[in-house]
């Protein structure tokens, strides 16, 4: 999307760990803290690559595998303005309905068709509007 409409369309990405994840706050936390590296995207990537299987071991993998600094990433990651950041994006999450994840949201109207033709028609309306 952000290819197809550059310099008009932004992603903003919410974290909403889910209650039935034992590993989800966890891993917000951790590609939190890489992004302090720059490695956010590179981190959010593997953790959902290995969703079923993660936990600590594996996360303590990808980070190496990416080339993060563990002792920087373990310190952030329990950085308690990640944790508050993880809070408030959950509060944010329920007060707009969310109950699972993925959500997609184009100017705050949930996405209901996420085909990339049904991302496209969404936002070629959001974008008629201004």
């Amino acid at each position: 999307m952000l290819d197809k409409n550059p310099g008009k369309v932004n992603i903003v990405i919410k974290h909403f760990p889910l209650q039935s994840h034992k590993f989800a706050r966890r891993a917000a936390a951790v590609a939190l803290a890489a992004d302090r590296q720059g490695k956010f995207w590179e981190c959010h990537e593997k953790i959902f690559e290995n969703l079923r299987t993660i936990n600590e071991a594996k996360v303590q993998e990808i980070a190496l595998e990416i080339g993060l600094d563990l002792e920087k990433l373990n310190k952030d990651s329990r950085d308690p303005a990640i944790d508050k950041l993880i809070n408030r994006d959950v509060i944010n999450g329920r007060q707009s309905g969310v109950r699972g994840t993925p959500a997609i949201f184009v100017n705050g109207k949930r996405l209901n068709n996420r085909s990339l033709a049904g991302f496209q028609q969404a936002i070629d309306a959001e974008l008629k509007k201004m």
